[in-house]
């Protein structure tokens, strides 16, 4: 089967104009007059190759800057490419940017026919699906609303139902889905996992590397313009976390309280005992910079690629009691059997009534080395779960 997509050493090149700050009389007439300025070469992508299967789920990831976006616009028509090409065969619906092939005099139903018919559809085609378009976009009353009296957020919504039910083989997906709220973007993560088992092809670029995980059966991470993996989504998550992670520590301090009126001064982390039966010690240090209420704590644990795989709400007796010279506050927790794998805990403080009072993201760690099925040679993964729980064969 040939694929559906085939990028051969594509490649893209922006010039970047020079402005020199402090200029003279006589420099500025020059460069009012000159016809060029100092310019500089700025590779987006530099030699990007791999194939696209029908049917495949390809996550795109990297850091800001490694070229997702421009690759995307290159595979979409909106840009061409510096050197290399694009193979395609099938239909190709993009939403990359809020608004990209909506025209904004046109109405909203207009749009809808307007972008069927550059996806190549014919109108009995785009009628079949209207009337779920528009049920999924939320649209209804403004069908016949001009396109630039719409919010972005409906404009993303029709963008994103005209992509999806206009059912082309290839759809392709940007960031962009962070603009929705949070209803919003679940729909669409729901509405691409249809999408995908359909036997459609889809390339998701995402920094939420959780919804990569749940969608994508296969990852590409870019670098600087250059393709430097492609294989199945963990073990690309897993060369992303080795090159930009910033390591697992058992301990983190904060002398400043950046804003809080009561904040974590520090954190220790220890891990007892063995699988399946790890306890996990929380030592805290909580300090108040002004007199405040009494509070609980929420921790959430997090695998290697950043997906929470639970919490734990430890019992106070009741809350934490602030003091003048800081409060020492102990809390232990028993793990579960866990895949092997680096885990990291984020720390919650609120109040009685759950208002935030300190929130820190992912800032100690702890490692889970072995299996709880000691013995066995078969490989765990992420895509087998988090949780090994204990079970038995009770006949045969």
């Amino acid at each position: 089967m040939s694929p559906i997509l085939e990028i051969k050493g594509i490649s893209k090149k922006f010039n970047l104009r020079q402005s020199q700050p402090y200029q003279t009389l006589r420099d500025s007439f020059k460069t009012l007059f000159k016809f060029s300025q100092p310019k500089s070469e700025f590779w987006a992508l530099n030699e990007v190759s791999f194939n696209v299967n029908p049917g495949d789920s390809i996550g795109i990831i990297g850091r800001n800057g490694a070229g997702k976006s421009t690759l995307l616009k290159i595979l979409s028509k909106i840009i061409p490419p510096s050197a290399g090409k694009v193979i395609k065969r099938g239909r190709l619906a993009s939403l990359i940017e809020v608004g990209t092939g909506f025209h904004p005099e046109l109405t909203g139903r207009e749009n809808i026919f307007f972008n069927g018919s550059i996806l190549g559809m014919k109108k009995k085609e785009i009628e079949a699906k209207f009337d779920e378009i528009v049920d999924f976009a939320g649209t209804e009353r403004f069908l016949d609303t001009q396109l630039k009296n719409y919010s972005s957020g409906m404009q993303l919504r029709l963008a994103f139902a005209v992509s999806a039910f206009l059912e082309p083989e290839i759809l392709v997906i940007d960031e962009v889905l962070a603009v929705g709220d949070a209803e919003f973007q679940k729909k669409c993560l729901g509405k691409m996992g249809d999408v995908s088992r359909s036997g459609r092809t889809i390339l998701f670029v995402s920094h939420n590397m959780a919804a990569v995980e749940n969608l994508c059966t296969k990852a590409v991470l870019l670098d600087q313009g250059k393709l430097l993996r492609e294989s199945s989504v963990v073990d690309v998550m897993r060369e992303y976390q080795a090159l930009y992670g910033h390591g697992v520590s058992n301990s983190f301090t904060m002398s400043a309280p950046n804003g809080y009126d009561a904040y974590v001064s520090s954190i220790d982390v220890r891990v007892s005992g063995k699988q399946p039966g790890y306890k996990l010690e929380v030592v805290c240090e909580v300090r108040s910079v002004k007199q405040h209420k009494d509070a609980f704590i929420a921790i959430d644990i997090h695998n290697s690629v950043g997906t929470t795989v639970m919490q734990a709400i430890p019992k106070l007796d009741p809350f934490i009691k602030f003091s003048p010279d800081g409060q020492r506050v102990v809390a232990e927790i028993d793990l579960p059997p866990l895949i092997p794998d680096t885990y990291q805990l984020s720390f919650w403080m609120g109040s009685h009534n759950t208002e935030t009072i300190c929130s820190l993201r992912e800032v100690v760690g702890f490692e889970i080395p072995d299996s709880p099925t000691s013995g066995r040679t078969f490989p765990h993964t992420h895509d087998h779960g988090f949780v090994v729980p204990n079970s038995r064969i009770v006949n045969g």
